[in-house]
Parts: C-alpha cells; structure tokens; sequence
C-alpha cells in the first residue's frame, strides 16, 4: 500500500501544531460541509432582506496600522489578513479580530542574576518588537506581549548567567545584541519581530560598590606614588647632570654660592 501524500508546511514542531493544522486544511480540499451550506445561505439572504441596514453590519474599517484576521465559521479565511481600510464580512459566520502592528515597548522586570564569577546583580532592561505576521500572532499563541516578556525575562538571566561582572558592565551592547538575535529566532514562529534590546541598569550589591571604591582608591594612590617616583628620578637625574657641570668648572661654583647668597639677602 503506498501511503498518502501530506501537504507540506511552513514549519514543524508540536508547539506550531495549531498552525500547522491550519496551513494544511488550506491545501487540502476544503469543501464546506452541509451545515456550513445551509448557515451561509441563511447569512447571505438576512443580508439582502434587511439591506440597506445590515451594511452596519457587514462593513468594518481598520486603521493604518491594523490588519482583521477574519474567521470564517471558526476556521481562517483565506486570503490573509484584510486592511488597512474597509473590508466586508458576513454575519453570524465571520468573526474579526484585529492586530496592531506598531512598535510596542516593554521594561523588563529586575532580574537577580548570580554571574559566573559568582557576583549576585539585579538587571533590568527593555524591549521593542513588533507583528510580522498577523495570523500568526492570532493562531499561534494567546497572549502575545505576555509570551514574549515572560521570554525575554528567561532569555535575559540565561545570557547573564554566562558573563562575568567586568564584561556586564563594559560590554552591554553586544549583550544586547546577543539577546536580540535569541529573542527573535525564538518569537519568529509567532509572528513577532524583536526589533531592539536595551539593558537599562545593572545594580550591584552596596557591600559590592564600597568594594569596589576602595579598590579604585588604592589603585589611584598607587599610581599616584609611582608619578612622584618617577619625578623624583628625573629631579636627581637633573641634579646630578647639574653638579657634574659644576665640578668640570671651578669658577662655576664660586658663581654658584654668591648667587645663593644674593638670594637669601633679598
């Protein structure tokens, strides 16, 4: 027996499951049912009797920056997403919901982070993403600024987790870029693109920041001791340079104390 041929689709894996489903009722022979029949016929003639009133009803409008994913007795229309502008759906059998596709924004709550040279930290930062795909947003996951914040608290505290304190605090852009890049291989298969990742403070323990103070401070009194060594070297260089000349010279030192004591006469 030679086994039936599937339909392919956009992606795999069991957390796409609903999609996937959808996708291959598209290419498959979708003929409606009798009851599907019957519903849309009585739609289609309430339409044209209480016309022009069920106008009210049947055209809908989405701004610029929205799109309708319409529902057609509880399946996805084809066709994808309608809008911007007006579009006509048939009551009692389609339902509309619609998706904004703006840039939305988002802060991160603190997260305690234990780095990997074992230094406990609170971070918090912001994201920005926006919709790629309208149906997908829509069939693909319930709710989804929660999804994705819920991800970015996970993903922030996971890339965290392998840096050490030095490389969080000098290196956030190229953190920020690495959480970029996870995120939004992640929040593909949902239709949302992650457009930029900010980390926006990193607050360390106050036991910590005197620790580190008092390291700056001895690290500044250090090279502050090694400046005045240094021009101590160079002063007795000078001097020695100085009483050479001098002793190539008898006349010189002669010259040498009456200038001192024309000095400390005035």
């Amino acid at each position: 027996m030679v086994p039936a041929k599937t339909s392919k689709t956009r992606f795999s894996g069991p957390s796409h499951s609903v999609y996937k489903g959808l996708e291959t009722s598209w290419a498959s022979d979708d003929t409606p049912g009798f009851c599907s029949i019957m519903l849309t016929g009585f739609s289609i003639a309430l339409i044209v009797i209480t016309l022009p009133f069920s106008l009210c009803l049947c055209i809908k409008v989405v701004q610029e920056y929205e799109r309708a994913v319409i529902f057609r007795l509880g399946r996805l229309r084809r066709g994808g997403a309608e809008g911007p502008g007006l579009f006509f759906i048939v009551p009692c059998i389609d339902h509309y919901k619609s998706v904004d596709l703006r840039t939305v924004s988002f802060d991160v709550p603190p997260q305690e982070i234990l780095t990997r040279d074992c230094v406990t930290i609170s971070v918090d930062a912001v994201i920005y993403w926006r919709t790629s795909s309208s149906e997908k947003v829509v069939c693909v996951v319930e709710n989804t600024n929660h999804s994705t914040k819920l991800l970015a608290a996970t993903t922030l505290r996971n890339v965290l987790g392998t840096k050490n304190l030095s490389e969080i605090l000098s290196e956030r852009e190229t953190i920020a870029q690495i959480m970029q890049t996870g995120l939004d291989e992640a929040t593909d298969p949902w239709g949302v693109k992650v457009e930029r990742v900010e980390i926006k403070d990193v607050r360390l323990p106050v036991q910590l920041q005197r620790a580190m103070a008092a390291e700056a401070e001895a690290a500044r009194e250090a090279r502050a001791k090694v400046i005045a060594a240094e021009g101590e070297q160079k002063a007795s260089r000078a001097l020695k340079e100085a009483a050479d000349v001098i002793q190539e010279s008898p006349s010189a030192l002669q010259l040498r104390y009456l200038q001192t004591l024309n000095r400390s006469a005035l």
